[in-house]
């Protein structure tokens, strides 16, 4: 019996990845541009040589078994590690796909400019962007399926050493309260008994609950999926949030609320220690040039 091949097909996994994201052979085969025939081949031909299933199928629906998300994952870093390649021996104008995560705040405040002026600037480059806090931008950069993050790093936690990073933003943390809410000048003076909050991994968020850490009683906590559910909250007068005060600026609620200035803090273009590409550059071209 012939024993199972071990080469890996760099196109062969570029299909596996595609039809496990969009579940579907048939999705897969539009978004690749490929026949169906072609993309079921593929992906039967790769669980041959690797000797194992790699979907369970159920009716048209495919779903990964333990064995494929093992294989998504190396996936993710072989054809990560494939573009990073075709990018570093084809100096010159920036072209290829770069994956960026950022906050959500910095995507909505400071990024419309900047992006605007690297699709004019170099329209080869193919910018995907992705929004998520900094914990989890941060795990999917080591992981390989982003290119390059920008995070707030925690404060009092320096960078890690298989980063690099480079400052491109300084954000003013501000205090957000309901409108005739009394002056503030300590967490105890804070008269709402909740805070309305991200999910957990946002450096802000943590910014916000050290703040409140000296009260005898923690707020309780109001998880929300944008600034613009947390500071309508606010002005229901319902929580008190900590937002970026460049994004408070773009809010209706802006003038309705009391605002108390708390801290400010770098946001940083982060990607892995020695990756580079021509488009990573031309994106912090762009960023420093605000």
């Amino acid at each position: 019996m012939d024993k199972p091949s071990l080469l890996l097909d760099l196109s062969a996994l570029e299909i596996f990845r595609t039809v496990a994201a969009e579940g579907s052979v048939t999705r897969a085969a539009e978004r690749l541009q490929r026949v169906q025939s072609n993309v079921t081949t593929r992906v039967r031909q790769l669980e041959t040589d690797l000797g194992t299933p790699l979907f369970l199928r159920e009716g048209k629906r495919m779903a990964l078994t333990p064995e494929g998300e093992v294989l998504r994952g190396y996936a993710d870093r072989l054809l990560a590690l494939a573009e990073e390649a075709r990018q570093a021996v084809r100096p010159g104008a920036p072209t290829g796909r770069l994956r960026l995560g950022s906050m959500e705040s910095t995507a909505a405040s400071r990024l419309p400019e900047p992006l605007a002026q690297l699709h004019h600037r170099w329209p080869q480059v193919a910018l995907e962007l992705t929004t998520a806090p900094t914990r989890v931008l941060v795990e999917r950069l080591r992981a390989h399926t982003l290119d390059a993050v920008l995070v707030a790093w925690p404060p009092g936690q320096p960078p890690d050493p298989t980063l690099e990073t480079r400052h491109v933003f300084t954000e003013e943390l501000v205090l957000v309260l309901p409108p005739g809410h009394p002056p503030v000048t300590s967490p105890q003076d804070v008269q709402p008994g909740t805070l309305a909050v991200f999910e957990p991994g946002c450096t802000y968020r943590g910014i916000a609950q050290a703040w409140f850490a000296p009260l005898p009683q923690p707020l309780q906590l109001l998880e929300l999926g944008s600034y613009h559910a947390i500071l309508a909250s606010v002005a229901g007068g319902g929580s008190v949030g900590i937002v970026p005060r460049s994004v408070l600026q773009l809010s209706p609620h802006a003038a309705l609320l009391v605002q108390q200035p708390l801290t400010t803090i770098e946001t940083l273009l982060t990607w892995r220690q020695g990756y580079r590409s021509a488009a990573l550059d031309a994106l912090l071209q762009v960023l420093l040039a605000g």
